[in-house]
């Protein structure tokens, strides 16, 4: 239980500085918007009723985005630079931050520990799983590249 609740802390302070400067230089990028060319697309009644809504709304948003990959850094970026008041913002940031580190911390932990365990136990099992999981990202990369390439048979040919 102290390994978890250890974790659990670090991990917690690194989201909170993370989240915490992510909307820090989402605000810097919207102050700077305000005094760029963009000033006049951004004092548009649309953009206002936008920044309105996230100012009231965007804290529920942010507080389940650490519970998604890969939209938390938009999201408090977000609520940085459409200038969401602390008062709504850091409850939010606590919030879901504390949620992040405790699921992290149990769920990582977790893994780690049956990672170790297949090693020490299996050592043989433990290796050949990870060379099926290599096999299977590097299977997947190189299928995704060739669907990308165009083959020679589809390329258009040049026009005169």
């Amino acid at each position: 239980m102290d390994k978890v609740a250890l974790t659990a802390g670090a991990l917690y302070v690194i989201i909170l500085l993370r989240a915490g400067g992510t909307f820090a230089v989402g605000w810097l990028a919207g102050a700077g918007a305000r005094r760029s060319r963009f000033a006049g697309r951004i004092s548009s009644a649309k953009f206002q009723r936008a920044e309105r809504a996230i100012q009231r709304w965007g804290a529920p948003v942010v507080a389940v985005s650490f519970l998604t990959v890969g939209f938390q850094t938009a999201a408090n970026f977000l609520a940085g630079s459409m200038r969401m008041p602390l008062p709504r913002y850091l409850p939010a940031l606590f919030v879901g931050g504390a949620a992040w580190a405790l699921i992290y911390a149990t769920a990582g932990l977790g893994v780690l520990e049956v990672l170790a365990r297949l090693f020490a136990e299996r050592t043989a099992l433990g290796v050949s799983a990870v060379a099926v999981l290599l096999l299977a990202v590097c299977g997947v990369v190189v299928y995704r590249r060739r669907r990308t390439v165009p083959s020679p048979d589809t390329a258009v040919p040049d026009q005169p």
